[in-house]
């Protein structure tokens, strides 16, 4: 039976990106031929001229492995994903109305769900197509994130229409459409909880949350006073607040990622290298409105599990059904992801115990039976403290395999993926 490691594999992504540099090097190491890389760079070109998918690898054979990676660290690529989601971009996001002045509101195109619920609030960024292309890059800024989510959407359904069109046989590491849910933290966390799968609770609210006097109001209304309000298609703790309100005073407080700026009336967004700390009202209302009004993943605030007295989750990685590599992430705040200077220790070097190991195993097995069509993620994973925790999945990442320094059965990330390769039958559709 031809086993998926003999299928050409076409990866694209951005080709000095250290993801890239990687995936290769392990294909070398293990014996593989490298894979034909296409440059989202060049693919965001083309379709802007006109061209399509094929043109760019008109050579390789119809039963093709196509993996699709991480988008980021690539501010051509974000420009042109920006592009590629404005309003006035072929209609929409992508999608081509046949009257320009219909209102999506009152249309029954399919649409991300925060769009027809908040596309005239004044807090949203957004920038025109032709905008997009001449934008200056800031190191740091958050560029209208509901319109690069659209585009990323818009990207990855166009990548699979066009694929499916020119190779019968191809097959994706990961679905498209799966990707595009494991980066929506909403679609995502609803999709988990209707299988069965433990996640923090979201706050509980009659209509959508558009700004901070709403999400006060249904914190009040549900008694929840400890929140986190995530950006729902940020990664690496981008738009994350950990926001706490004082049911006796009203006092409130947010961490973040989050630093802001206001120039000339105008507050732009950046992402920081450390935690920023925001007690004022008017800051964090600021804040929030903006996080609310660009779509929110809110849920409770849940305490996790602790070593040394400080908190940790786990990001596991599985592929192909198994649990391999996993890391402790450990941290004095509420936010836990490495590029914070938190700590990292392989769950054995922390002494925990198997049993616990056990649990957030499975339940990262467990979450990626959810996706029946992608092969691999990057799963956070936490445990609720006492003698008997429970593990909640706090995250899907379908490009979680960018793990240093740890290996699982001697090999790195990349190369145990390539070993799982060479066993993997293929899966028809």
């Amino acid at each position: 039976m031809l086993k998926l490691d003999e299928k050409p594999l076409l990866l694209i992504g951005n080709p000095d990106n250290r993801r890239t540099a990687g995936l290769q090097e392990a294909r070398k190491r293990m014996g593989m031929k490298p894979a034909a890389v296409l440059a989202y760079e060049k693919l965001l070109q083309t379709w802007r001229h006109g061209g399509s998918l094929a043109e760019l690898v008109p050579s390789i054979s119809p039963s093709l492995l196509i993996r699709l990676d991480a988008p980021g660290e690539h501010w051509e690529v974000e420009r042109g994903l920006l592009h590629l989601g404005a309003v006035d971009y072929e209609g929409f996001g992508g999608i081509v109305l046949s009257n320009p002045s219909t209102s999506f509101e009152s249309s029954n195109l399919s649409v991300p769900n925060d769009l027809t619920s908040s596309m005239n609030q004044a807090t949203r960024e957004s920038f025109s197509a032709e905008a997009a292309l001449t934008l200056e890059q800031q190191w740091g800024r958050i560029y209208a994130p509901a319109q690069w989510f659209r585009g990323w959407k818009a990207c990855l359904d166009r990548i699979a229409r066009e694929a499916r069109e020119v190779w019968p046989d191809v097959q994706f590491w990961n679905d498209p459409d799966e990707i595009g849910m494991m980066f929506d933290k909403r679609q995502c966390q609803l999709h988990l909880t209707r299988h069965g799968i433990s996640v923090p609770p979201i706050l509980p609210s009659s209509e959508p949350i558009q700004c901070w006097e709403q999400l006060r109001a249904a914190m009040d209304a549900s008694r929840m006073h400890r929140v986190f309000v995530k950006l729902a298609c940020g990664s690496a703790a981008s738009g994350v607040v950990a926001y706490q309100v004082n049911p006796r005073t009203g006092a409130e407080i947010a961490v973040t990622t989050v630093g802001m700026e206001t120039t000339q009336g105008r507050t732009l967004f950046y992402n920081e290298g450390k935690l920023q700390r925001y007690t004022h009202l008017e800051e964090i209302r600021t804040l929030l409105d903006w996080l609310c009004a660009e779509g929110a993943q809110i849920e409770r605030w849940m305490p996790k599990a602790t070593l040394n007295q400080r908190a940790y989750d786990i990001r596991q990685l599985v592929a192909a059904g198994q649990a391999g590599h996993a890391v402790m992430r450990l941290s004095n705040t509420p936010i836990t992801n490495l590029h914070l200077r938190n700590e990292r220790m392989l769950p054995a070097e922390a002494g925990l115990p198997e049993p616990h190991m056990s649990i957030i195993q499975r339940a990262a097995q467990d979450t990626m039976l959810t996706f029946p069509n992608s092969w691999s993620a990057g799963i956070d994973v936490m445990l609720t403290s006492g003698m008997e925790p429970r593990a909640y999945v706090l995250d899907v990442n379908p490009f979680g395999d960018l793990l240093y320094r740890v290996k699982h059965q001697e090999l790195t990330p990349y190369e145990w993926e390539m070993k799982l390769l060479r066993k993997e039958p293929v899966r028809h559709a």
